[in-house]
């Protein structure tokens, strides 16, 4: 099967959770189909010519991406389109002309639409089935209605339905979603019901096979945080955490450290006590490993945390709040341990460091949770067959 896929994130280097779900997608499609990815990038170090991806499809052609400038000409002109601003202002002419070319040129069985930056370009598709990967409703549906600001309260719930407009045509013109958990499922059921039957959940998951052999030995009392500041829900989580909640773990811990991996993106933290930050590493599971905590304290924002993921399947202990687990199959107190206020997550967070028995348990049935349900090889299958379906 011929399958041209789009991707609003150039899937290598694999430095954040989207990238590496398209990654692993690609990976897991090169083998059974012949795929042709048609991508978006924004870092000058990505490359069309990486082998990593070149090994997994036939062709490979990139676009530079154009921030969303929320005050720009064509972002205040989106004011008065039916389409949201940021799609209206990020429409890119040249990655239209590249899907028109390839889909006149070759005939494709599948089009592969991957998050609603490339689903937005349905009417390029022609008559080719299209599946629409990584439906997201999560961020905007929670953020609009649980901001305490009224004035943003207001302009984000404006949003939210202009966006949840757009979707209802948008929908119909896809033979099936994708979502990545049961939550953002449930989401597009409740308003979008029509398309109840079109929807299917492949979760997030990692290549247990990529995380085996790290047998190193956890540094005493050390954190770790991965997740790139320019993806808001990161660098409001690290602004709640080192503000209320790590001076009570460092109350009680004084040689506490927390490490924060990913792109800062020149923003500021409440306090800089004990804390490092490490920017984009090129051996992030070591980092991981060698770490006595992994914590994902966020907020907001939809989807499955593959930061995670990647925790359990490494070995190291995660505690985390409700929002940080949301979308997975994990039970607070047996896989990890679940907070949502300030003093009980740093409580959490020391039981953890000071307890190897709790620790080695946690990291223990979480290493086997990922293993029965979020390793690709898992999970993969089902994916296939969804395509196969579509495309017939």
């Amino acid at each position: 099967m011929k399958i041209l896929f789009l991707s609003r994130w150039f899937p290598y280097p694999a430095n954040n959770g989207s990238k590496l779900r398209v990654y692993n997608l690609l990976r897991g499609l090169s083998q059974h189909h012949d795929v042709t990815l048609l991508s978006f990038t924004d870092q000058p170090q990505a490359s069309q010519e990486a082998s990593e991806i070149r090994s997994l499809c036939r062709d490979v052609q990139v676009v530079p991406w154009r921030e969303f400038n929320p005050r720009g000409w064509r972002s205040l002109l989106g004011f008065l389109s039916v389409k949201p601003r940021s799609i209206v202002d990020t429409f890119s002419p040249e990655m239209a002309r590249k899907i028109t070319q390839q889909l006149t040129g070759e005939v494709y069985d599948l089009v592969v639409a991957s998050q609603l930056t490339m689903a937005a370009y349905f009417t390029y598709f022609k008559d080719v089935p299209a599946v629409f990967e990584e439906v997201e409703l999560g961020l905007s549906d929670d953020t609009a209605f649980e901001s305490v600001d009224i004035k943003k309260r207001i302009r984000l719930t404006l949003t939210w339905f202009k966006l949840r407009s757009y979707l209802s045509r948008l929908l119909s013109r896809f033979r099936a979603c994708v979502v990545a958990s049961e939550q953002e499922r449930q989401l597009i059921v409740e308003n979008f019901p029509a398309y109840k039957n079109q929807i299917e959940v492949i979760s997030n998951c990692v290549n247990i096979g990529d995380y085996q052999g790290l047998n190193l030995a956890s540094k005493p009392n050390s954190l770790i945080f991965s997740g790139s500041f320019r993806y808001l829900a990161n660098y409001e989580a690290m602004q709640w955490f080192v503000r209320d909640a790590y001076p009570l773990i460092l109350r009680k811990i004084p040689e506490a450290c927390l490490t924060i991996t990913g792109d800062h993106a020149n923003l500021p933290l409440p306090s800089d006590q004990n804390i490092s930050l490490a920017g984009y590493v090129d051996d992030i599971k070591s980092l991981i490993a060698s770490s006595s905590v992994s914590i994902a304290p966020l907020r907001s924002g939809g989807g499955t945390r593959l930061k995670i993921l990647e925790a359990m399947a490494i070995g190291t202990a995660v505690v985390s709040t409700s929002k940080g687990a949301e979308g997975l199959d994990v039970q607070n107190g047996k896989h990890l341990l679940v907070a949502d206020d300030p003093e009980k997550f740093a409580d959490c967070v020391v039981k953890v460091l000071q307890d190897d028995d709790i620790r080695q348990q946690l990291a223990g049935n979480a290493g086997k949770l990922v293993r029965e349900k979020y390793d690709w090889l898992v999970v993969m299958p089902r994916f296939l067959k969804l395509l196969e379906t579509v495309a017939a």
